[in-house]
C-alpha cells in the first residue's frame, strides 16, 4: 500500500508540474515610442500572450529609433511629415491604413492632436527604469496613448514625470536616471538593433522566430505556440 501511494503521489507531482508550474517565454521587441504601428504591435503581443496563462513572459523593450537625426527638442509635426513624406497629403494614405489597424485591436488613433515629432531617447529611457518596477508594459503602453492619443510631446521631461508619477513612479527616480551614461545605454541598444539588420520596427524575437511588422495578434500566438514546444 506504501508503495502505491508512493506512485501515486509521484504521478500527481509529474501532473502538477506539467498543468501548473509557470514556463518562461523571452520575447524582445524593437520598438520605437512614436511608431504608430509599434502601438498596433505592443496592443496585439498583449492579446496573445493572454492566451497562455500558464506561461510566464518576460518581454523585453529594445529600443529603435526611426529618426535617430531627430534634434534633441524635436521639429514640428508639418515640418516632420514635409521632410518625411513631402507633405501632410502624400502620408494621409498611410496613416489612413495605420488608423483602421489600429481600430480594429480597439486603438482610436487621434493623429490631428500631434503638433510636434519628438526625439525619443528619454521616453525609451523611461520604459527601461521601469523595468525596475515591473511597469514596463504600463509605462510604454501610456506612452504610446499619450503621443497617439492625447497629441503630447513625450520628447518632454515633464509629461514623462507625469506618466512615471501616475505610475507611482517618483520623479526624483526620473531625474536621477536621465543621465549620461543612460543615454549611452540607450544610444548602444539602439546600434544593436542595427548590426542585427533591423530597419523597421515593430519587430520580434519570439524563441527562434523573428516577426517584422504590426502582425496580428493570431500570427503572434501562433509564434507563441510554436515556440513552447
Amino acid at each position: 500500500i506504501k508503495h502505491l501511494i508512493n506512485q501515486m503521489l509521484k504521478d500527481l507531482l509529474i501532473i502538477i508540474r506539467k498543468n501548473f508550474v509557470l514556463k518562461l517565454m523571452k520575447i524582445n521587441v524593437f520598438a520605437d515610442t512614436i511608431c504608430g504601428w509599434c502601438f498596433i504591435g505592443h496592443a496585439n503581443l498583449n492579446s496573445a500572450v493572454k492566451k497562455f496563462p500558464n506561461i510566464k513572459f518576460e518581454i523585453q523593450h529594445i529600443p529603435f529609433q526611426l529618426n535617430p537625426d531627430m534634434p534633441t527638442e524635436g521639429i514640428s509635426r508639418e515640418k516632420y511629415l514635409e521632410i518625411k513624406f513631402g507633405g501632410k497629403e502624400h502620408s494621409t494614405p498611410m496613416y489612413e491604413n495605420m488608423r483602421l489597424k489600429a481600430n480594429e485591436c480597439g486603438i482610436n488613433l487621434n493623429l490631428d492632436k500631434i503638433k510636434k515629432t519628438p526625439n525619443t531617447v528619454l521616453s525609451h529611457l523611461l520604459i527601461i527604469l521601469s523595468e525596475q518596477f515591473n511597469l514596463q508594459n504600463e509605462i510604454k503602453e501610456k506612452i504610446y496613448k499619450s503621443y497617439f492619443i492625447d497629441g503630447l510631446d513625450i520628447g518632454d521631461i515633464n509629461v514623462l514625470i507625469d506618466i512615471a508619477k501616475e505610475n507611482k513612479i517618483q520623479e526624483n527616480i526620473v531625474k536621477d536616471f536621465i543621465n549620461e551614461k543612460n543615454i549611452g545605454l540607450i544610444n548602444s541598444e539602439i546600434s544593436t538593433a542595427r548590426e542585427k539588420n533591423i530597419s523597421g520596427v515593430p519587430f520580434f524575437e519570439i524563441g527562434n522566430d523573428f516577426i517584422s511588422g504590426a502582425q496580428s495578434s493570431i500570427q503572434l500566438e501562433n509564434a507563441i505556440k510554436v515556440n513552447l514546444n
